[in-house]
Formats: C-alpha cells, structure tokens, sequence
C-alpha cells in the first residue's frame, strides 16, 4: 500500500561539553524521507556574538558552501563529513577551537514531492579549557627477574563541569602495540589488562591511591616479558545530556624504562625454508626452530600465519587446530602442521597454488601453568617473515585477435575473432574469458567459456545474453568468436581476449597452465553525435493554387536501419501555437494530425528510400496554408529487450509559407459623359468591365448617385458576386425601387442600370463600383479587387414653357341690360396632357385695386369673386369654356356699373413621374376695357 512520511531530522542532543583541542564528533539523521536513498547534510553554526546570523561550515554536495572562515579547515579535512549510512553522517572537529562554540544547526536539503515534517535540527556545544595534567618522572630501572616494581603518577584537573577521570597503566616494547597493566575506571572500578589478570588476581599486580592526585603502580615477582616502558594514561569523562560518558580528552605520562634481567628463561625463535621461488605444484616445507634452555621443562605454543591470517596453532598439548580453507586441505592430504621435536615445528605444503604465494611466520609464546592449572601467556616471540613466490606452470600457446571494424555506429553489431596459433596440445583444454576495459579503465567481464563448454555471462551482461543480444561459439578447437549485436555507446572501450591452458594433474585435477590475452581497440560513434535537423524550401512565397514543397534534412546520412520519426508541425499565420500536422513515425506509417482535417485532402508526404529525409509537399495553395512550418527529428534505438528508447530530439528552423493572391487585371472604363433630359424619360447608365483577372471572375457592382449638397456618394443598388440585388438607402428613401431596372450583357462585361421615369430630383454624378470576386481552392469567394468607373453627369429638367394667351387689346360698348361676352383664348400650351387655370379681373373706376371676378380651376371647378366687393355683378356672372383653350365670360344685363377693363390669367399645370401636379407656366391676356352706356 501508500503511506505518507514526514520527514524527521534528528542532532546528538546538547548542550555537548567538550575541551578545547580535542577531536569532536556531531551526528545527524534524517528520517522519513522521500527521495533517494543517499541524502545530503548542511552544517552550519550561530555563533553567540550573533545568534540570529548563519554562518555555514560544511556541506555533502556543494563545495562553495562554506564560509571564509571555515573555508581553509574544510579543505585540509580539519573539518570534514563522514557519511555513516545514506542517511545518516558524523561532522568532525579534529581540533577544537574556542570560537567553535555556538549553536549547530544541521539541514538536509529537500528531496520530497511536497514540504511535510522538519528539515533541520540544532544543538549547543560549549568549549572549555582542557584542565588535565599527568605527569610521572622519566627514569630508566633496572630489574631483576623476580624484583619489586612501584611506579607513581600525577593527575590533575581544574575543570568546572561534574567530570571523572580514569586512569590506567601500559607497557610497550618497541613498535609492539601497548599492554593494558592495570586501570582504574571513571566509575572507579579497578581491572587488569588480558596479560596481567591472572597476576592481579593473585596480588602481584597492584594499583593504589595515594593522596588527592596520586596514583602507584605495584608489581611484584617481575618476569622478563615485564621489560619494557612504563607510563600512565589518564582521562577526562563528562556525561553527555544522553546520560551517555564522554572523554573529553586523555593524556599519557613521560614513560619509565624498566629492563628485567632474566635468569635462565630467555628463549629465541628462527624460520627456515628451502627457498624462496616455487612453481606451481611443488611442495613446500616451513621450519620453525626453538631454541632456549631446559625446553621439556618448559611449556610452549605455537602458531602459524599467512599473510597476518592465521593458519593453524598448537598447544603445549602439540594438537593442532587449523583455519579455515586450510582445514579443508590439511582434511585432503594436502598440508601438515606437526611438532617434529620438543624444539622444532613443521608446516608443509605439499603441491603449492598460484594463491600460496605471500608471507609466512611463525609465532611460540611461553606459557606458565599457574596453580589452578591453568595457563597464562608469559613471552611471545617470533622471526622474520619469510616470503615466497609461486610462479605458473608456462603455457607455449600463442592468440591473435581478428576485429571486424575499430571504429562502427552505435547499433551496429560488433564480432571478434580470437584464435590459438601455437601451442595448443591435444590432451589440454581451453577457457576463455571476453572483458571489456573501459576509458576509466573499469574492467567488466563480458562472458566466459569454461573448460567443460559452460558459458557463463558476466554480472553487467547476464541480462542483454538472455535476449540474444551476446552471442560466443567455439567455431572449432582453438578458435572462437564474439558477435555483440544491437552496439550501445557503453560498449565502447578495449576488447580482451583471455584463453587459460588446463591439464590433468597425477591426481585427476584440473590444473591451470597458463594464460594469454590479447586486446584490440573498438570506438563507437553515437547515434546521436552530429545529429541535426534543417528544413528547406525553394518557394517561401506561392499564389493560390499554386504547389509547394517542404523538405526536412537529417543529418548525419543515416543507414535505413536507424530509426528516426519526422513530424510537420504548423503555426497558422495570425496565431501563436504549433500542431502537429502529420508524422511519418519510425516503423514508417504516417499518422495525421486532428487539428487541420483539410490538410489530408491536398497533402502528400513521403520519406526518400537513401536517407531519413522527409518531403511534404502540398497542392492548390490557399490562405489557409499560410503560416510557419517547423519539422521536428527523433532518434531512437531498439533495445536488446525489443523496448524502444529515445536517444535525441532536434528540432528545425522556422520556414515561413506565403501565400498570396493572384495579381488583379481588374480594369473598369473610366470614362466620363454628361446627359440632359427631360423629366419622366428614362436615365442610361452604364458600367463596363474592360478587362478581368480570370475568366471565372464574378463582380459584385455598387451604384453610386452624388449630389452637391453631399459630401459621399450615396448607395442606390448592389448586385453581388453571386447576383443578389440589395437595394441602398438612397433608393428606399428617395423611393426609386419601382424605377430601377437592372441588366448585364450576355458577354458579362458591361453593367446597365435605367432609372425610368426620371425626375428633376434625380439630377446627379452617377458613377459604379466594382468589385472582382474568385473562388478559393478551398471552395470559398474572395474579394481581390475593387475599382470605381468614371462619372455620368446627369441633368433632369422640365420641359420649355410653350404657354401662349391671346394679347390682343379690345375695347367693347355695349348698351346697359344687353349681354355681353369676353373672350380669353389659349393659342399655344407645354403639352396636350397639361391642364390649365383661368382667372379673370377687373379694373372698375372708383374702385382701388384689381378684383377677381371669377376662376376656373384645372379641375373645372368654376367659382366666382367677393359678393360684397362685385355686389349684382356675381350674380349676374356666367364662365364657360365652349372648347378647348377657349374661355368666355358673359355678364347679364350690363349695368353702367360694369365698366372697367377686364384681362384673364391663364396657369399651365403638368403631371410629374411621381404623379404630382406642378404649375409649370401662367400667362395674362390682352385688357378688354368695356363700357356700358344709358340708352
């Protein structure tokens, strides 16, 4: 299952006392970590002059860690970290200073997903002045076997801390190791050391206090192994807060020389042996020789050593026990450990090995049988080592190394041949062994052929050989081979061939001869090495439906058995991402991308057979190809284990793809006319298209009408590419829907727009806009081109005033009561379909202004004037018009009161386009003066 740790960083618990000098140990851990095994350690120190301030002592993992103070210690190790465990280390202080006190803090680094727990631990260490004094008189005595010895020692200490001392006594001789006497502990417990318990148990050795401070040694009944110098050694224990004892510092006395002369029990030891230089196979014979004075007597042992390992000992009892692997051969027959005499001592050796060679010594020790019955150790001598060498039997056999490349591509196979020339006889057998030494020179055992035929891989190659990728045949006697397939860059180094000769010994066993090797150098390219990738193309700009290609160059020249995937990744023009667009993968299959579906259709890819270079190309250019093409490389190897790993990854320059429009031969007549016209006829306009870009071109045209008090043209009518109309504000406003109409020639060049039944109001500067409109390869109308025609001048206007009334100047005398008729007569008019107004006046003497008589509207709706202003006259009033043009006035019964001069005036009315009636011309006729006379 799952468990969550929180991390634990432990220091030895303070505060420590330790004295100044002395070698300091500070252990941390760290616990419940994730991560790896093997953590790293920080140590650092707060000072008591600035306990907020870190000053950094020493790290695991980074060399700058430490502080200028401490920078000097850390390099000549006076302070260094010992890594106990992956987890665990100890911080050395090997001399202890007074500004080493202070506050330590140890941190481990973080290694886990997340934060959780404690990274750091502190502890106090106090340094105080090392108090402690030993001191004895240096002199040299003279003894006689069987004499008393008293020796006396001064210890001392002024510490302030609770503290301990122990004491104890040594001897040594020479370079020997020193001899614990005797030696009283901190917590006052007296015992004596393995050589000299027996003779404190029985009172001859002795340790007493003497006053505040000193100590004597007593030994009694002196033997001649008591020679030596003498001193005493004192420590200064504390209790650590773990309740734990710590000596903080341990000093040894000047040394007394004491000389024990014996009286008949000295005794000396030598070594013998034959020679020194053996072959494999031959016996071996050691002489141990005692010689001393009344040996029956006298009680020894003896033991044996190899190289400092022990190989047999005898007792006084002469029964040897032996060690070990030399056990085993003593149990064959094949070594003896023996006493010859009471004063000579035998080890032989009877067929030596390749591994006997070495030192050999012997050891007696005189021992003293006490009255128990018991043995102790007295005096232990021994000689010289003796040294031999056993040397190889020699083998004649001769090797020559066949190498079939020193110098391939990673994953090519390697294949060595290795052959005997010479020397090789029928009745031998071979093994070999194929190593590999590395540019280190790590040497690693590839696989080895024994004897029997059994092939046995090597640790580092056990796993790759179970798959087949290490393949070792004895082609025939003498001659083998190594074929290494699937090469890797670890592979790299210098190859060893190791054939061992064996032959049968007189006792069946298979012994080694000897053994030649032969090397051959292999240097190993890596796949990666070089690898680069470049993306080409020869036409970063292209027109609408135009092909292009793209090309994407591995380099170095791969063989086609080298696994490399390419993938096309595209940036639209306008955007900020890359997708993938296709990948042609190294089992050669090619995979689309999901983001840019229409790719497919117009897309082809393909690998060429001679390298890994991959070609895209892509057909009918549209805006939607536009944009950055990046090609990215992988290179991979298949593994012994048929697993795939990754070696690299390149990745290509940026390739800009432009793609533009075709260039416009868009061209619209710029010529310019003017035309007047008169109302209600119809308006011609035309727009002709010169020249296009192609012949699949559609126009979209825009009419355009502008007027002075305008500062735009405004829009009357679009037709689109596609012939949609879409009628303009202008033409809703000014309502021309109704008199529009709309044509196109059937060549398609030429545009005609009519406004029928033209109006003064439709005066203008009319002109077209034209639009050429394509179709995209992706099947989508785009606008290439717009341009504007020249302008028509159109002039609306009414039509000539051609009214006309009679100007003829009458006068008329009539009687009163008789009736009499004025005439007003139209001679000409605008147009037949007018319609007119007639109005006649009067001018009456005594009467200040002119006044209407009587009207005629274009309706033919007749009124007459004023009833106050005419009086009888509107009454006896009649208006008519008997023909066209023609309009009669008749008064009944004239009356000398009607005199005046009488005139008509005439209004011309025409129709518009719009169906509004409008005065277009009026017009007076010629004074009629009438008189009316009394009978």
């Amino acid at each position: 299952g799952m468990a969550l740790a929180q991390r634990q960083v432990a220091v030895q618990e303070g505060p420590l006392y330790r004295t100044e000098g002395s070698h300091v140990t500070l252990w941390c851990k760290v616990s419940g970590y994730q991560g790896p095994a093997e953590q790293n350690f920080q140590w650092s120190i707060y000072l008591p002059s600035a306990p907020e301030r870190e000053v950094q002592i020493v790290s695991t993992v980074d060399p700058s860690f430490p502080y200028a103070i401490y920078t000097q210690r850390v390099r000549s190790r006076g302070i260094y970290v010992e890594r106990l465990q992956g987890d665990a280390v100890l911080l050395h202080i090997t001399k202890l200073q007074d500004r080493d006190a202070g506050e330590y803090e140890c941190h481990t680094p973080n290694t886990d997903e997340r934060y959780f727990g404690s990274y750091s631990a502190k502890m106090n260490l106090v340094v105080i002045p090392d108090s402690l004094r030993v001191t004895a008189v240096p002199q040299t005595l003279n003894k006689v076997e069987r004499d008393s010895l008293e020796l006396k020692c001064e210890v001392s200490k002024s510490t302030a801390q609770h503290s301990h001392v122990s004491i104890a006594w040594y001897r040594q001789r020479g370079s020997e190791a020193p001899v614990e006497v005797i030696s009283l502990s901190r917590d006052f417990v007296l015992r004596a050391g393995s050589a000299y318990a027996q003779r404190q148990a029985t009172g001859d050795v002795r340790l007493d206090k003497v006053g505040e401070t000193t100590s004597k040694l007593t030994i009694y009944n002196l033997h001649p192994s008591d020679q030596g110098e003498f001193y005493c050694e004192a420590a200064e224990w504390i209790q650590d807060p773990d309740k734990s004892w710590y000596a903080m510092t341990r000093k040894r006395s000047q040394g007394a020389v004491v000389n024990v002369q014996a009286t008949d029990k000295e005794f000396s030891v030598r070594l013998e042996t034959e020679k020194r230089t053996y072959i494999v196979g031959e016996p071996v014979e050691f002489r141990c020789i005692l010689e001393a004075q009344n040996v029956p007597d006298r009680y020894f042992s003896i033991s044996w050593a190899f190289n400092s390992s022990l190989i047999a000992s005898l007792g006084p009892n002469a029964v040897p026990v032996l060690n070990n692997e030399f056990a085993q051969r003593e149990a064959l027959g094949q070594l003896k450990v023996a006493k010859e005499s009471d004063s000579v001592f035998v080890l032989k050796i009877y067929r030596l090995r390749l591994e006997d060679s070495g030192k050999y010594n012997c050891r007696v020790t005189e021992r003293e049988k006490t009255v128990t019955g018991d043995f102790i150790d007295k005096e232990s001598k021994r000689p010289k080592n003796i040294p031999i060498t056993v040397l190889p039997l020699k083998t004649s056999i001769s090797l020559e190394i066949i190498n079939n490349a020193s110098n391939v591509l990673e994953g090519e196979s390697l294949r060595f041949g290795c052959n005997v020339r010479s020397g090789f006889g029928p009745q031998s057998r071979l093994s070999i062994t194929w190593q590999l030494v590395d540019k280190l020179n790590r040497r690693s055992e590839i696989v080895r052929l024994d004897r029997e035929g059994t092939l046995q891989p090597g640790p580092s190659y056990a796993e790759r050989s179970s798959y087949g990728g290490i393949q070792v045949e004895q082609v025939r006697p003498g001659s083998f081979t190594l074929e290494i397939f699937n090469s890797i860059k670890a592979d790299e180094g210098h190859y060893e061939c190791r054939v061992a000769e064996w032959t049968r010994t007189l006792d069946g066993e298979w012994q080694m001869v000897g053994e030649r090797h032969v090397g051959t150098p292999v240097s190993i390219t890596a796949l990666e090495a070089g690898f680069a990738v470049t993306a080409i193309s020869r036409t970063p700009g292209v027109t609408y439906n135009e092909s292009f290609d793209l090309q994407c160059i591995i380099k170095p020249h791969y063989p086609s058995w080298v696994p490399v995937s390419v993938t096309w990744r595209f940036q639209p023009a306008g955007s900020t991402e890359f997708h993938d667009l296709v990948t042609f993968t190294r089992d050669g299959g090619v995979q689309w991308g999901d983001r840019y579906v229409g790719f497919r259709t117009r897309t082809a890819i393909e690998k060429a057979e001679s390298s890994n270079n991959v070609r895209l190309s892509i057909s009918r250019a549209s805006d939607t190809e536009a944009g950055k093409y990046q090609c990215v490389a992988e290179l991979w190897r298949k593994n012994y284990n048929s697993s795939w790993t990754r070696l690299a990854d390149r990745t290509s320059n940026l390739l800009e793809i432009r793609v533009l429009r075709p260039v416009t031969k868009l061209q619209v007549s710029k010529s310019k006319r003017s035309i007047t016209l008169v109302e209600n006829r119809p308006i011609p306009l035309n727009c002709s298209v010169k020249s296009q870009t192609s012949p699949d071109s559609h126009f979209a045209v825009l009419w355009y009408v502008h007027k002075p008090s305008d500062a735009d043209g405004k829009l009357i009518l679009k037709t689109t590419h596609s012939s949609a109309f879409e009628y303009g504000t202008y033409a809703e406003e000014e309502g021309l829907r109704g008199r529009l109409q709309f044509e196109r020639s059937a060549s398609g060049g030429l545009f005609s727009l009519t406004v029928q039944r033209a109006e003064v109001r439709d005066s203008g500067s009319y002109y077209c806009h034209v639009e050429e409109w394509l179709l995209s390869p992706n099947h989508a109308w785009y606008k290439l081109a717009e341009e504007v025609s020249g302008r028509t001048e159109v002039t609306v206007k009414q039509p000539d005033n051609r009214l006309q009334v009679n100007q003829t100047h009458k006068n008329i005398t009539v009687l009163e009561n008789q009736w009499v008729t004025l005439e007003c007569l139209v001679s000409s008019r605008t147009s037949p379909s007018s319609q007119l107004s007639v109005e006649w006046y009067v001018w009456r003497p005594g009467h200040p202004e002119k006044e209407a008589v009587a009207w005629l509207s274009q309706q033919s709706i007749v009124r007459y004037g004023d009833l106050v202003a005419l009086g009888d006259l509107r009454s006896r009033l009649h208006l008519e018009s008997p023909s066209p043009g023609l309009y009669l006035l008749s008064i009944q019964n004239a009356t000398v009161r009607d005199s005046g001069a009488y005139d008509c005036r005439v209004e011309e009315w025409l129709l518009d386009p719009s169906d509004r009636w409008y005065k277009r011309a009026e017009d007076l006729s010629g004074l009629i003066t009438l008189t009316v006379k009394q009978p």
